[in-house]
């Protein structure tokens, strides 16, 4: 496999800058890393970027993720590893990554759930977060970056 171009973050000058920026925003946002990481992974997984999900999975094991939860997150709702607050921000990630899906796709219920465990700064980190990896899912898939080639 090869990838088709560099990275159009780093390709253009100037544009990888202001997207750390925001993930160093979105850190400040006091949410626990491994929630943030699972976070990131899931999207990842859903929009099959094999660059984020191995990269997401090293950065998810540093923050504290145990191996048991890595391998389930996949089936997050079929397993006992997570906590609701947890599974909250998992859904909320899987409905905000699936806009397409249906004309509600973050219901009131998703949100609500998520509002339950998280202030309104944590849920700005979290939708975030979703958004930026979103971001770097659609980049990374399109120009076919290949897993572990960032380091």
């Amino acid at each position: 496999m090869q990838s088709r171009m560099q990275n159009p973050a780093m390709v253009l000058t100037g544009a990888m800058g202001p997207i750390q920026q925001v993930l160093e925003a979105v850190d400040s946002g006091g949410v626990d890393s491994e929630i943030l990481e699972l976070v990131h992974l899931r999207v990842s997984q859903i929009n099959g970027c094999s660059a984020c999900v191995d990269g997401g999975t090293k950065t998810a094991r540093k923050a504290g993720v145990s191996e048991e939860r890595l391998a389930t997150v996949v089936a997050w709702r079929e397993t006992p590893y997570f906590s609701e607050e947890e599974r909250a921000a998992l859904a909320l990630a899987e409905a905000a990554t699936r806009l397409a899906d249906r004309p509600d796709a973050v219901t009131d219920e998703i949100w609500d759930s998520a509002a339950s465990y998280f202030d309104e700064r944590q849920l700005a980190a979290i939708v975030l977060m979703i958004g930026v990896t979103n971001m770097f899912n659609r980049l990374n898939a399109t120009t076919r970056q290949i897993a572990g080639a960032w380091g």
